[in-house]
């Protein structure tokens, strides 16, 4: 299959993404209000705990099977692979541009953790509906690439509120230590400059400054006004949680904490609970099958799923207009990012995937290789945006880069994925 072919073929998905995209800008817009912040929060909701459980458990009760499982071993290698590159490079950017020393975590998060599972869960079903595409020859494209997706959504989840969290939690603990330091300068450059006002003025008044008992206020006597200020500046996490000198039996206690919650999310629990139906043959002939007594589960769980699609790609859209307004992030650092995400990670994908490939690691399949290769080429993760409202740091520069990288990335996919199309065929 020629080149250009491929590249019509792979410009498919991306297409569709910017229409529904740019629709759901238009809708969030202030010529619109009709999808407003509250209500792509609320849709968000339904998404994360209706909707995209229904497609990940639909998807691998029907393809999975326990020898599938195990032949997919090399995934979880693949997505550590692509954290480590990508945030060694972030580490590079940083020290090379010196960014705000608030932002760091930010920037080598955008770097390491790509957007696993929404995007996947458009680019791969859509290819395998493609006349020309490689992967569709085969009946169970569709329904086995969603079954791969599924699986990278559940181990880049992992991967994204552990690592990527602990990047963005360090950033927070940075800007409330700069806010503390810079408190007391002001503070004290506020009193003496109050202080000398009034020995102004009092000497203006009675001609002897010195026998004006109540000339001026100490600048260590701080007002009621003053230390409830800095109260408000301290740490807004009262369990300690933004604390620099914590145990270590309490970090790894915390983390424990956060692998557990992931784990009990609705995706992750559709993730377990459909390897468990595929993986165990009478369990699944209960559920998938015509002749299933218990069919019409699958049945509701798939026509639910179908929304997951337009309802994640009209919030992402929605979500990206934030981008528009000024931030004080550097161009350098963006075009920085967009390096790293678009030509680094995807050129060490293709050594990476192809090296596993010839030492007999990966299973037959092309779809397979094709869904590890494009996690090197996908931009970043939508859940960094979360921490940073979650946090209270970086929320606008998030947004900033989202807007270029996401920009960047209609352009980006469609190449690499012809590139990786035309070395699977």
């Amino acid at each position: 299959m020629g080149f250009f072919s491929l590249l019509v073929v792979a410009s498919m998905p991306v297409l569709q993404f910017l229409l529904i995209g740019s629709l759901g800008a238009f809708l969030a817009s202030g010529d619109s209000q009709i999808f407003s912040a509250s209500a792509r929060r609320d849709i968000n909701k339904i998404v994360f705990a209706v909707f995209t459980p229904s497609l990940i458990f639909a998807s691998l009760a029907k393809t999975v099977t326990l020898q599938e499982l195990i032949s997919w071993w090399f995934m979880p290698f693949n997505i550590a692979i692509t954290f480590f590159i990508g945030a060694t490079l972030g580490w590079i950017v940083v020290k090379i541009l010196r960014p705000p020393s608030h932002l760091e975590g930010l920037i080598v998060a955008n770097c390491s953790a790509g957007n696993l599972g929404n995007l996947l869960l458009m680019i791969i079903p859509t290819l395998c509906t493609e006349d020309g595409s490689p992967f569709a020859n085969q009946s169970t494209c569709s329904a086995r690439g969603l079954s791969y997706v599924s699986m990278s959504m559940a181990l880049g989840g992992i991967f994204i509120w552990t690592h990527s969290y602990s990047l963005m939690k360090r950033d927070c603990i940075t800007y409330e230590r700069l806010k503390n330091e810079e408190l007391p300068k002001t503070i004290s450059e506020e009193n003496e400059k109050t202080s000398l006002e009034d020995q102004l003025g009092n000497h203006k008044e009675s001609g002897e400054a010195s026998n004006s008992k109540d000339a001026w206020v100490p600048p260590l006597a701080k007002s009621a006004d003053e230390s409830q200020e800095q109260a408000i500046m301290e740490p807004l996490l009262s369990s300690g949680k933004l604390r620099r000198n914590e145990p270590f039996c309490k970090k790894v206690l915390e983390t424990v904490h956060l692998l557990v919650k992931e784990l009990l999310e609705p995706p992750t629990i559709a993730v377990m609970t459909g390897f468990i139906v595929g993986a165990i043959p009478w369990l699944k002939s209960l559920i998938i099958g015509r002749t299933a007594p218990l069919r019409v589960i699958q049945d509701s769980l798939a026509m639910l799923g179908d929304g997951t699609l337009p309802s994640t790609t009209l919030i992402l859209g929605g979500n990206l207009t934030a981008g528009l307004k000024k931030s004080a992030v550097k161009p350098s650092v963006i075009l920085a990012i967009v390096l790293v995400r678009y030509v680094a990670l995807p050129i060490s994908g293709i050594a990476i995937v192809k090296a596993a490939n010839a030492l007999g690691l990966l299973p037959q399949d092309p779809l397979f290789s094709y869904v590890l290769l494009t996690q090197f080429s996908i931009p970043s993760a939508v859940s960094i945006g979360v921490m940073a409202q979650l946090f209270g740091v970086g929320q606008e520069e998030s947004s900033v880069i989202f807007l270029w990288i996401y920009l960047v990335a209609a352009l980006a996919l469609t190449v690499w994925s012809t590139v990786f199309m035309y070395i699977l065929t």
